[in-house]
Formats: structure tokens, C-alpha cells, sequence
């Protein structure tokens, strides 16, 4: 009985492999085709569509048309900012505009000429170095002193990189004209810090500024505008240019189109501006600021005079690398064309 139990046992164990190689290998299978299927989504959502082209080439010296499949490169979708989130994108304007805010004042009279979700709150990215530049300025510091770029000017919030290395040593009207024309990080960042009480009392010297303006919408808690929590109002951003333009060294340092810095103990380096329309002919520009991060989308401020007549604008939330200052040209146009009365 005993040999007959040990024959059965040995009989259903034998049973039993092929059945659990069996299912070892359908647990395989499925796994390779799951992470078959996942690569395929992970290619499909990256690869470009394709089109078939007709090319002419020289085959034993008689010429020959050959048709190829080529790859169609689309644009990457950009992540969606804030202004996404809160629905900004389905408001309609009549200019059809790509920001999602936009708002456009006469600088003289203070009134309104174009309107488009003015009074959201949202994140402002490097136009913050406009409130930076004002609460340097004001405060009068020492615009030769040298200032050092060190670790704590490193970019910990979204690990962007900087042409000005740790060491860097730069006048403070240098850290400013790159931090505002080139929108250089590491540069605004060593602005706040060499404040007397170091960045913590400058933002609140920022936050002050910003109260005393009637900037009710706006908040900020760094120098350069990297975090997302930096945010701002256009109609706020508005008394922001209004009041920073009553300073030449903003006006001038920001309406730059290339400037030369030479740090001790390294060579120069010529930084040029964030914003193309500044070299434009066509355009009159007295102050202007760019600004962008994933959550805030593509940002413009500016003052310019157009049909001879001051203009501040403000465009934030713009999708497309160049769409800000396409819509800023919109605007532009609709202003030679329709005249609005002051």
C-alpha cells in the first residue's frame, strides 16, 4: 500500500509539471506581451506619423524616381500649465490670441483697450526679476559692488543650468542687466541674496512693494521666478511695469539686445535677449520682460509705443515658443488698424 501511495504520488506530481510549465510560460507570455504592448503606447505617443515622398536619384548613370515612406515630425505637446487646469484656454477673444490672459492698457490714461481673463492669479515665472529689479534699485545698493555666485544659487526647483559658474564674481549692475535682458537664474538669485537680511528679507521686500503697489493678486517667494508659487494678476503686472518703468536702468538694461559680461578669472561671456521684438525695426519697445516654466506657459510684459501712443501689454499662459510674441504683434496690428479712443 505504501509503494502503491509513493507510485501515485510520483504519477500526480508528474501530472502536475507540465501543467505548471505551462502555466510559467502563459505567465511569460503575458508578461512579455504586456511589456510589449506598453512599449508599443511608449512609441506610438513619441513616434512621428509618416508620408510617402517621390525623390529622383542616378541609378548606372540613368536617372530613376524612387518613392520613400519619411517620418513627419510632429511638435511635442507642452505639459499643462495652470492657466490649462483652471479652463483659461476655452475663453474666446476676438483676436483669437494664444495666451490664455491677456490685457492691454493705455499707459497714459489708464484705460482698458483689451481684456482676456485679467484678474486670475497665476504663475508669472521670470517676470518676477522685474519686482526683483525694483526692489534692487530702490533700495539703492551699491550697483559696483561684486557679488558672488555660489551653491546656493544653484537651481534646486527645476534643476535648469547656468552659463555664470559657481565663483562667478560680477559688478550687481551686471548680476541685474544679465538677471532682466537674458533672464539669467543664478544672477537673480545672487541679487536676492546679497540683500542685507539675505533672500528671505528681500522676497519679503518683494511682497511689500508688491502690497504698496496694490498688487492684491500677486505673491513671491524667490528672486527668479522658478518656483510656480511665484504668482501674479496681468492687471497686477501692469502697475508692476508701470512703476518699474519710472527707473532708466530697468528701461534700459531690459530693452537690450546683447551685452558682455566678464567674470574674474574667466572669459567673457555675451549674453543676448530673451525677447526677438527687441531688434525688430518695426517696434518701439521702452521696458520688457519674458518668463516661462512649465506651470506659468510662455510670458510677456511690455511697454512700447505704438501709433504714438504708450502701451503697456501683458500676455501670460501663451502656448507655442514663439506665440507670446505673436500675439503681442496681433495686438499691435488691431491697434494701428482700429485706433482705439483713448
Amino acid at each position: 500500500m505504501v509503494k502503491f501511495a509513493r507510485q501515485a504520488l510520483i504519477i500526480s506530481i508528474a501530472a502536475m509539471l507540465p501543467a505548471t510549465g505551462a502555466m510559467a510560460a502563459s505567465a511569460a507570455h503575458k508578461h512579455h506581451t504586456a511589456k510589449k504592448h506598453i512599449i508599443h503606447k511608449k512609441v506610438a505617443a513619441n513616434a512621428s506619423s509618416s508620408k510617402l515622398i517621390k525623390r529622383s536619384i542616378l541609378v548606372h548613370g540613368k536617372r530613376k524616381v524612387i518613392t520613400e515612406r519619411v517620418a513627419v515630425v510632429h511638435d511635442v505637446v507642452e505639459k499643462q500649465s495652470m492657466g490649462d487646469i483652471a479652463g483659461l484656454q476655452h475663453t474666446q477673444d476676438p483676436l483669437d490670441l494664444k495666451s490664455n490672459v491677456a490685457y492691454v492698457v493705455d499707459q497714459t490714461s489708464s484705460k482698458v483697450l483689451f481684456e482676456k481673463n485679467s484678474n486670475v492669479s497665476l504663475p508669472i515665472a521670470s517676470i518676477t526679476k522685474l519686482m526683483t529689479s525694483l526692489v534692487v534699485v530702490e533700495a539703492q545698493q551699491d550697483m559696483e559692488e561684486t557679488i558672488e555666485v555660489t551653491n546656493d544659487d544653484i537651481d534646486k526647483e527645476k534643476g535648469t543650468g547656468s552659463r555664470l559658474k559657481i565663483g562667478s564674481k560680477l559688478s550687481r549692475a551686471d548680476m541685474l542687466h544679465i538677471a532682466l535682458m537674458s533672464s539669467e537664474n543664478r544672477a537673480a538669485s545672487a541679487l536676492g541674496r546679497n540683500y542685507p537680511g539675505g533672500l528671505p528679507a528681500f522676497v519679503n521686500a518683494m511682497n511689500a512693494k508688491a502690497r504698496q503697489l496694490g498688487m492684491t493678486e500677486t505673491h513671491y517667494v524667490d528672486s527668479s521666478g522658478l518656483s510656480s508659487q511665484n504668482r501674479a494678476s496681468a492687471r497686477d503686472l501692469v502697475r508692476l511695469v508701470n512703476a518699474a518703468y519710472q527707473h532708466p536702468v530697468i528701461r534700459q538694461y531690459s530693452t537690450d539686445s546683447k551685452y558682455v559680461v566678464a567674470p574674474a578669472g574667466s572669459r567673457p561671456l555675451e549674453y543676448g535677449t530673451s525677447n526677438k521684438l527687441v531688434a525688430n525695426p518695426s517696434w518701439e519697445i521702452g521696458l520688457q520682460k519674458t518668463g516661462y516654466i512649465a506651470e506659468a506657459g510662455r510670458c510677456l510684459v511690455m511697454q512700447a509705443m505704438i501709433e504714438g501712443r504708450a502701451i503697456v501689454m501683458v500676455f501670460l499662459d501663451s502656448k507655442g515658443k514663439y506665440s507670446r510674441l505673436a500675439d503681442a504683434g496681433r495686438i499691435k496690428k488691431w491697434l494701428e488698424s482700429v485706433k482705439p479712443q483713448v
